[in-house]
């Protein structure tokens, strides 16, 4: 397949990057609710956490499920459940007004993100790039999911200030169903699949499956991806309390102060926007990585760079200055290790299974965040800080570094590798 034929920016590709920026700015958003809605129903703050813990372990659950009906039923009909998973959960969300009515619901909104998430849409940009640009969109369509974290949070964050934090779920609801509209464009070439069909032995998905499930290779990626989780959606869900209530005053003559973040709880809602502008670049660029050296080496290097980024920031005083600069820091690491795992999976077992397989790996890593959420809310109701759950994320990360490296990076099918 030459560029000419299939250029890097695809219909596909431009269509995957809308879905996946909106799920992803909604889902991002959900740590920016930990404290309106605790405060209603004075609620532990491992209540909620407990909430967005079950919507992680949902989505890595729901994110296999969603591969194999894309591989069985077509990839648009999986995006078109999803999206109404995720409205559905949200809408229901909004009435709900115990723990165990917003535990439960966070199913259907966990579903929903795996639907519209990147188990589907990246398998549909990997079938539909060619070869030469295959890491590099898959590195796109990661980052459009850090578009979303740069506008979500703040959006939700001015929402809450004009109205209660059930119609800014109802108005979310309404948001992912709009993105559905761009499902006409997610149709791979006629040369794209034809590519795919021949990309691995036509075995079965089961037989597909059960090889990668016999191959150490694959269980250490499973493995390794489970600190990426725990790490992310740590942060993602506690990060902005975290900042209320640990971080030194802001300088009401600084520069802060002088673009509109004069309060902590404002300052915690743009440090998530900041790591999803940092991605961006850094996505992208491991993307562009990927294609020129080992996955798994730079796999390895990103997670002991953000062992260190997380053990720095906690060494030292938490100020204004210093979440910035963490932000920052583990922004350009935040999502650059999904376009080189998926690109790892496609090229050892090829890009036919490739959905249900990314999607296996994929639990491991939403094991890590249900545990790296829910384990931030127990921690903090028995010891009062983040302190020690930070520690372990900081543990689990250089743990990945070190499991990365004994993976065998070559194509189990070599005269048709996909990647």
């Amino acid at each position: 397949m030459t560029t000419d034929r299939a250029p890097l920016f695809t219909p596909v590709l431009i269509g995957g990057c809308v879905i996946i920026a909106m799920g992803f700015g909604i889902r991002a958003a959900f740590g920016v609710f930990q404290i309106p809605i605790g405060e209603e129903f004075g609620w532990l703050r491992a209540e909620f956490s407990f909430a967005i813990a079950i919507q992680n372990l949902a989505w890595g659950i729901g994110q296999p499920i969603f591969g194999a009906l894309a591989e069985k039923l077509g990839d648009r009909r999986a995006i078109i459940l999803g999206g109404l998973c995720y409205a559905v959960g949200l809408v229901l969300s909004s009435f709900a007004v115990t723990p165990g009515a917003h535990q439960f619901l966070e199913i259907l909104v966990g579903f929903g993100i795996a639907g519209t998430g990147f188990g589907v849409i990246l398998a549909m940009v990997g079938r539909a790039a060619p070869d030469e640009h295959r890491s590099v969109a898959l590195g796109i369509a990661t980052a459009a999911g850090s578009a979303g974290q740069v506008i979500g949070p703040p959006v939700a964050e001015v929402m809450l200030a004009f109205m209660p934090w059930q119609s800014v779920f109802l108005a979310f609801a309404a948001a992912i169903l709009s993105v559905l509209l761009v499902l006409p464009m997610m149709r791979a070439p006629a040369s794209a699949q034809a590519e795919t069909d021949r990309a691995a032995p036509d075995d079965g998905m089961g037989k597909a499956v059960t090889a990668a499930l016999r191959d150490p290779s694959y269980t250490l990626i499973f493995i390794g991806f489970f600190s990426c989780g725990y790490q992310l959606a740590f942060i993602t869900a506690h990060f902005p309390a975290m900042v209320t209530e640990m971080c030194g005053a802001i300088d009401p003559s600084g520069v802060l102060a002088a673009i509109g973040v004069s309060t902590t709880a404002a300052l915690g809602a743009v440090a998530l926007s900041l790591i999803g502008l940092a991605n961006i670049a850094g996505t992208i660029l491991a993307g562009w990585l990927g294609k020129h050296y080992s996955r798994k080496y730079l796999l390895a290097g990103i997670y002991a760079a953000r062992t260190v980024v997380a053990a720095a920031f906690i060494l030292m005083p938490i100020t204004p200055a210093s979440v910035i600069v963490f932000s920052i820091a583990m922004g350009a690491l935040w999502l650059a290790t999904v376009p080189l795992t998926s690109g790892l999976v496609a090229h050892i077992y090829g890009l036919k299974y490739m959905g249900t397989l990314y999607g296996i790996v994929f639990f491991s890593h939403q094991l890590g965040s249900f545990t790296g959420v829910w384990l931030g809310g127990r921690m903090y109701d028995i010891y009062g800080d983040y302190g020690m759950v930070w520690w372990i994320g900081v543990g689990v990360g250089a743990f990945s570094a070190i499991v990365h490296l004994p993976i065998r990076e070559h194509a189990r099918f070599p005269a048709r590798a996909a990647a």
